[in-house]
């Protein structure tokens, strides 16, 4: 079989020409892999919608009510930086689902990939920074609820800290965060992730690999999860538009890799999510969110070879 992906058609609905997040990457990104041969759209795992009580396990139940009715406040409006529509709202919903579908998949077969999700900043009862709610806790709460897993590790790879997935957390030991981020970057205020591994400014490939391994060295053997979630963000790319790092595609590739390759090693399944990434031309971007799924299918051919 393929490596196990997840997409729906749901990812990238309408949205204002010019504005600061790019919606259409989600099917630009699926575009992209269907035309490179990596799949085919039959092939894509379509999610279905998470349920509310799933997503309440992560979330204040009133403000997941809020949302969905198109009914947030004006502060909250503000701190989330997307205009709110019927289908931003099913599209979120979809997003989580195909997390969780990711998750599952990886439990079953070891590996999967999501063509979204790494929504690190939505926090318990609100919104932020283009995030409405945290698949990566989300996730967390139901497998731990579940009894599907004991412990999950969350490997945070975007340039930004995850601070909503840390204070969402914060008091679930079973679920450890871990966050490499670039440390003067958004947001300004950073939460207690239970590892943070900030990052200089300009720090590039050979040094970010480095920091790579020897946390992952370390952190596995330490808490032997049963799963690791990892956001792939490639807003640490050195043409990124929110990034401060100077990482090149060869880089995220190899970093995709060896974060794959420590966990299947070691016999944990791991999800790969997208994460960030902001560049103008869109396509672009869609390719440099690619090298995730290109890295992951050579680890799982690799494997499946070997």
């Amino acid at each position: 079989m393929r490596l196990p992906l997840v997409y729906h058609d749901d990812y990238s609905p309408p949205f204002p020409a010019g504005h600061r997040f790019p919606m259409e990457k989600f099917r630009l990104l699926r575009d992209h892999l269907v035309d490179s041969g990596l799949t085919c759209d039959a092939e894509l795992l379509r999610p279905e919608l998470c349920p509310p009580e799933i997503l309440g396990l992560a979330h204040c139940p009133s403000y997941i009510e809020r949302f969905r009715s198109g009914d947030l406040g004006r502060e909250e409006q503000r701190r989330l930086g997307l205009p709110w529509s019927e289908a931003l709202a099913q599209r979120t919903m979809r997003a989580v689902g195909g997390s969780l579908l990711a998750a599952e998949q990886a439990l079953q077969h070891g590996l999967a990939c999501h063509l979204a999700g790494g929504t690190h900043h939505a926090h318990y009862d609100h919104p932020a920074g283009f995030c409405i709610f945290n698949d990566l806790a989300v996730i967390s709460h139901y497998l731990l609820a579940a009894g599907r897993v004991q412990r999950v590790l969350i490997f945070d790879c975007d340039v930004h800290q995850g601070d909503g997935t840390a204070r969402i957390l914060k008091d679930t030991p079973e679920a450890i965060t871990v966050s490499l981020h670039c440390e003067k970057n958004f947001p300004a205020r950073k939460a207690d992730s239970d590892w943070d591994i900030p990052l200089p400014m300009g720090m590039g490939d050979a040094d970010y690999l480095r920091v790579v391994d020897d946390a992952l060295n370390y952190l596995l053997p330490l808490y032997q999860p049963d799963i690791v979630l990892y956001d792939a963000g490639v807003d640490v790319h050195k043409d990124d538009a929110l990034g401060y790092l100077k990482l090149t595609d060869q880089g995220l590739a190899e970093r995709d890799a060896r974060v794959l390759q420590h966990c299947l090693s070691r016999d944990i399944p791991v999800v790969g999510v997208i994460g960030g990434g902001y560049d103008k031309d869109r396509e672009v971007l869609a390719r440099r969110h690619g090298i995730l799924h290109h890295s992951a299918a050579q680890v799982w051919a690799e494997r499946r070879l070997g």
